[in-house]
């Protein structure tokens, strides 16, 4: 199979989306620290991008006459798993989790454990057996996990809110990893750019029975001008132009490439973290952190070659 390079161009918007996406996490928190629940963050950021890409699908479809803008119906069903677990549950998990436990924290182990749980899940769905190296990074990936959640404390009590911030987090790898493996054949056979446009405006819609549960619309309807900066930068920068970005890039360059960029998101996002809202990193969160990127290049290898 040949392979595209990748050119300059599209070097430069792969790095600028993962600057966006890598930045959300402590934008988030920024958004937490001006008093927002993590509920009223992703509601009125999947509710403002709702709308942005119903505009852009339909500017879309009256450029390009036959454009496809509905889904057969046998696809619906799927398409709402993907909005409940690539949307509705993923983030309420996330923004509760980077409320409890951190920015840092949650972009290490949303980004890194999402390619490992995808391998695992897999292997299991289609019958395949792990090789030694996958299962070795499997292990690794685990030990570091255990190294960042426990801190090297063992007794956890003292800093309860951290550790259970730490297992919600862990939900948003599995739900992203559900996520990516049911909507693999949907994305082959819609526009990825209108999958995702379903996707958001239902997961969504599907904030709002936890956004009036949680009293959080009222929270949206007095925000302050800081907090409305941040959700419209997480709804135009990081869902719009961040999807579109990344679907032009991965019909011209392929998945393995585009995903390889993945892993600087942490990066960014630990330094983002530490200058914006002073988040400091532990040396067991640094090991731990290496060891799953570890583990994660050892599952990752043979399908990146």
């Amino acid at each position: 199979m040949t392979t595209t390079p990748i050119g300059r161009l599209n070097i430069l918007l792969m790095l600028t989306v993962i600057v966006f996406w890598g930045s959300s996490f402590v934008v988030v928190k920024i958004a937490i620290n001006e008093g927002l629940t993590p509920i009223a963050v992703a509601t009125s950021r999947f509710l403002i991008a709702g709308a942005l890409f119903i505009a852009a699908l339909l500017i879309r479809r009256s450029r390009t006459r036959n454009y496809r803008l509905l889904v057969e119906k046998k696809d619906i069903p799927v398409i709402i798993l993907l909005a409940l677990t690539g949307v509705t549950f993923f983030f309420i998990a996330q923004y509760t989790g980077i409320e409890m436990a951190g920015a840092s924290l949650a972009a290490i182990l949303v980004t890194l454990l999402s390619p490992i749980i995808i391998a695992v899940f897999s292997t299991k769905m289609l019958n395949e057996r792990l090789t030694r190296k996958q299962a070795s990074g499997i292990g690794i990936a685990a030990l570091g996990t255990l190294i960042v959640i426990g801190g090297g404390n063992p007794n956890l009590t003292g800093n309860m809110q951290f550790f259970l911030g730490s297992l919600i987090l862990l939900a948003t790898p599995v739900l992203w990893a559900v996520y990516n493996l049911f909507g693999k054949k949907t994305l082959e056979r819609y526009d990825p750019f209108l999958v995702s446009g379903y996707v958001t405006v239902i997961g969504g819609l599907g904030l709002i029975p936890f956004a009036l549960i949680d009293n959080s619309l009222s929270q949206i309807a007095s925000m302050s001008l800081s907090s409305w900066s941040a959700i419209l930068f997480l709804a135009v920068a990081c869902s719009l132009f961040g999807y579109f970005i990344w679907f032009h890039v991965l019909k011209q360059v392929g998945a393995t490439v585009t995903s390889s960029f993945l892993f600087i998101e942490p990066l960014v996002t630990v330094l983002l973290a530490a200058t914006f809202v002073g988040e400091t990193l532990s040396l067991y969160t640094i090991v731990g952190g290496v060891l799953i990127f570890l583990g994660v290049r050892l599952i990752t290898r043979n399908k990146l070659s």
